[in-house]
């Protein structure tokens, strides 16, 4: 069997390809993805990727196809996704450069397809801890991107780090959410979806698109629910998403206020809050989190600790704890991941954080507990995992992404952007599958105002 890639000057020959729209990327707008890394260091890096690749994808489950006619996988066995390595010197020169930047870089640039991207990516995610032999994990802070500097989530950046993906665009949003316009895992009525994501990986669900709204309105009231909210109740919520919480809140008889960095996000969710007639119960402010001032019984925020920072938890946490009034609740909705991974990537530089969110960071249970013992009163109090419900809204999100590509187009963003949000979508339904991330609702109270026990 031949090497994936002999890395020299010689042109990629690619054999026919499963997408259907590879156009080359605007190097205005996509410089890294236009440009080939070169050189003597992209070369010899190229080389180290292509035996380092060799040896992450043996026994992976992935059938790997390249221009030579070789393969990585059995020739007979149809049953594994594919993936076709189109252009093997571009392909290990941008990961031997930038790792798993590289890597993602690589299908927006079509140097590597699929017809089946999920599929292909959720063995990846299942041994993301073994795919670079531990005496090189130490080399990694050496030899890939650094964070920059200006992306960390200061009071002065976090604006600018929020606005360059939630106001892209209202109308693209729309395009694959439900009418709920509500972006995080929804909260399905199947029993199968309920096991913990780490320990049961990969049931089936029959969901479809068309059962995504009320899944979404039954997550929101079991938080809410889990929040004590009801008639008269004091709400803050801390990220306002598109409306929807503060919309469910207010119909309870509850008066809300939420805070955003997002000015689309705003301007839909104060007319969707005037449309329904509840302007009187529900002030939405563009202000920071660590602005906030009066005291509430409730605090809820919905999958916006991911973009705080782990620098910043414990004054998002000590935020909470100054606000909220004596024997009031919080609940909040986080996607974690396991704590020692969390601990061994916490300053690496990802593809995530360089094309969808910036200065997003994702937390472990033990580091919430943790964070919230040294620098608050507050403490876990309950906790329902929710991973494979994750999964399946992410395949509905991207289905739907998918069907309306031609919507999409016609609001300016061009086919790199697709190929680029395809595979945001799928990264991250394959980490849900695969049960290297979770979501879980955590409810917490202070222990000066509430007995009980943590659920681990």
């Amino acid at each position: 069997m031949s090497s994936p890639a002999t890395d020299s000057d010689s042109h990629d020959t690619p054999p026919p390809a499963l997408d259907t729209d590879l156009t080359a990327a605007d190097a205005r707008r996509w410089p890294d993805v236009a440009a080939v890394p070169t050189g003597a260091a992209a070369r010899v890096r190229g080389r180290a990727a292509a035996w380092l690749f060799r040896h992450a994808t043996t026994g992976i489950g992935v059938r790997i196809e390249f221009p030579d006619g070789s393969r990585r996988g059995s020739k007979t066995d149809s049953v594994l996704p594919r993936m076709i390595v189109r252009r093997p010197v571009a392909f290990s020169r941008r990961v031997g450069s930038g790792g798993l930047i590289g890597f993602g870089e690589a299908f927006m640039a079509g140097d590597w397809t699929t017809d089946d991207l999920v599929g292909v990516l959720t063995p990846f995610a299942e041994r993301v801890a073994r795919l670079v032999p531990k005496p090189l994990q130490t080399l990694r802070a050496l030899v890939l991107p650094r964070h920059p500097a200006d992306e960390e989530n200061t009071a002065a950046n976090t604006r600018s780090n929020i606005a360059r993906h939630y106001d892209l665009s209202n109308d693209l949003f729309a395009t694959f959410l439900d009418e709920t316009m509500t972006y995080s895992s929804a909260l399905f009525d199947d029993p199968s979806l309920d096991a913990d994501a780490a320990k049961t990986p990969k049931p089936t669900s029959q969901a479809g698109f068309d059962d995504l709204a009320d899944a979404q309105r039954r997550k929101v009231d079991r938080l809410l629910d889990a929040a004590g909210v009801g008639p008269g109740s004091r709400v803050l919520e801390i990220g306002t998403g598109w409306g929807e919480l503060c919309l469910r809140a207010a119909a309870r008889g509850a008066t809300v206020r939420s805070v955003t960095l997002s000015s689309e996000q705003r301007e839909l969710a104060m007319q969707r809050v005037d449309e329904a007639g509840f302007a009187d119960r529900v002030q939405i402010d563009l202000l920071d989190y660590r602005s906030v001032t009066g005291t509430y019984d409730a605090v809820v925020s919905v999958e916006m600790i991911e973009a705080v920072g782990e620098k910043y938890w414990p004054i998002y946490f000590s935020t909470i704890d100054r606000v909220l009034a004596p024997g009031g609740r919080v609940a909040i909705q986080a996607i974690t991941m396991p704590h020692d991974r969390m601990r061994a990537s916490r300053n690496t530089y990802t593809w995530v954080h360089k094309y969808i969110f910036p200065g997003g960071q994702l937390t472990s249970l033990p580091a919430l507990r943790d964070v919230t013992a040294e620098h608050t009163r507050l403490r876990l109090r309950d906790n329902l995992s929710m991973g494979h419900h994750y999964a399946e809204t992410l395949r509905l999100w991207r289905e739907r992404f998918t069907a309306r590509r031609a919507d999409v187009e016609s609001l300016g963003f061009d086919s790199t952007f697709m190929r680029m949000w395809q595979f945001y979508l799928a990264y991250s339904e394959a980490g849900f599958r695969a049960g290297y991330l979770d979501v879980h609702q955590l409810v917490f109270t202070r222990d000066d105002d509430s007995a009980g026990s943590t659920d681990s």
